[in-house]
C-alpha cells in the first residue's frame, strides 16, 4: 500500500510520505481514503478470478419425538432442543406446511410459527433452510449452486413470487432443491429431511491482504497489498487525487482505463468461438476413437 501512495505522489510531482498508516497529515489520510475507494470500486467492477471463492457447507437435520396439541404453536417433550434456532423449520404430523421455529423456550420445548392441527406425540424433522452467507462474501456466481449429495443444480434463485408459490401452494416440494438470497441469509426450500452437501462459487469483498495473506475489505497498514495490478491502482489513484482537487484529470482518466480494460482482459481466458457451432459429441469424437479396433 505504501509503495502505491508512493509511486503515485511521486509521479504527479507531490510530497513523497514515508509512511500512511498513522500518518494524520491531510494529503495522507485523503490519499489512504481514495485508494481504499478504488479499491472498493474495482472489487464490484468486475468478476475477478483472484477474488471467486468456492463455498461448500452440509445442511442440517435432525428428526426428534415431540408433542403437540391442536390449536397450540408450542411443542414438548423434545428430547433435546441443542442446535435448534428461529433458522428451521418443522415437518410431521399435524404441522402445516411453511412452519418454523419462532423460539427455543428450553432444553424440550419451542415455540413454531403456526399452531398445530392435532395432538399427538410423534417424529417431527426439524431442517435448517436459513444459512448465513461466508464472511467476506459479497455476490455470488450465477448458476453455480449446486446439491452435490444428488448431483443436481440448486433451482434458482427465485423470485419473490415464486418462493410464495413454493411455500404457499398445493405443490410445496419435489425432488429439486430451489435456493433464493432472503433477508441476509441463503434460503432453501423445501427443507432437507437428511443431511445433504451443497457447493457454490461466489465474489470475495477481500480484495486487500495482509503480510500474512489474510484477506481484508480495505488496506490498513502499509504492508498490506492487492489483488489488483499495482499499476491499476496508482493510475486509480492519481485519478481520483486529481478529480477530487478540481483538477484536469482527463489524461489520469484515460491511463486508468486502458489500465483497466488490460487488466480486465488478463484476467480470465477466453474460448473460442466457433461460426460452425459446437460439437455436441462430447463423449466420443474424432479426439478419442480408435484408429483401429473400434468396438472391440
Amino acid at each position: 500500500m505504501l509503495q502505491i501512495i508512493q509511486a503515485a505522489t511521486a509521479e504527479m510531482g507531490l510530497p513523497v510520505p514515508s509512511y500512511i498508516a498513522g500518518n494524520t497529515a491531510d494529503d495522507a489520510v485523503q490519499q489512504l481514503a481514495l485508494l481504499n475507494a478504488v479499491g472498493s470500486r474495482l472489487q464490484k467492477e468486475f468478476d475477478w478470478q483472484s477474488l471467486s471463492t468456492e463455498y461448500r457447507f452440509t445442511t442440517s437435520a435432525s428428526t426428534l419425538d415431540g408433542t403437540t396439541a391442536s390449536g397450540s404453536a408450542i411443542v414438548t417433550g423434545i428430547s433435546s432442543t441443542t442446535g435448534l434456532d428461529t433458522t428451521y423449520q418443522v415437518t410431521g404430523s399435524g404441522i402445516d406446511q411453511d412452519t418454523s421455529i419462532v423460539s427455543v423456550d428450553s432444553v424440550s420445548q419451542v415455540t413454531l410459527s403456526r399452531v398445530a392441527t392435532a395432538t399427538a406425540t410423534a417424529s417431527l424433522v426439524f431442517g435448517k433452510v436459513k444459512y448465513s452467507n461466508p464472511s467476506d462474501y459479497s455476490r455470488s456466481t450465477p448458476s453455480t449452486q449446486w446439491n452435490k449429495t444428488n448431483h443436481w443444480r440448486l433451482m434458482g434463485p427465485s423470485t419473490p413470487q415464486e418462493w410464495q408459490q413454493l411455500k404457499s401452494g398445493y405443490i410445496a416440494s419435489g425432488p429439486r432443491t430451489f435456493f433464493r438470497k432472503l433477508a441476509g441469509y441463503f434460503q432453501i426450500w423445501p427443507m432437507a429431511a437428511t443431511n445433504i452437501y451443497l457447493g457454490m462459487e461466489y465474489i470475495s469483498s477481500n480484495w486487500a491482504l495482509s503480510v500474512a495473506l489474510a484477506g481484508k475489505s480495505t488496506f490498513t497498514a502499509d504492508t498490506d497489498t492487492c489483488v489488483f495490478d499495482d499499476r491499476l491502482m496508482i493510475e486509480g489513484l492519481k485519478a481520483e487525487y486529481f478529480s477530487v482537487k478540481g483538477f484536469d484529470s482527463s489524461n489520469f482518466q484515460a491511463n486508468y482505463r486502458r489500465e483497466l480494460s488490460a487488466a480486465k482482459a488478463a484476467d480470465t481466458g477466453f474460448q473460442t468461438l466457433s461460426f460452425a457451432g459446437l460439437s455436441a459429441d462430447y463423449l466420443i469424437g474424432f479426439s478419442n476413437i480408435p484408429d483401429s479396433g473400434y468396438g472391440q
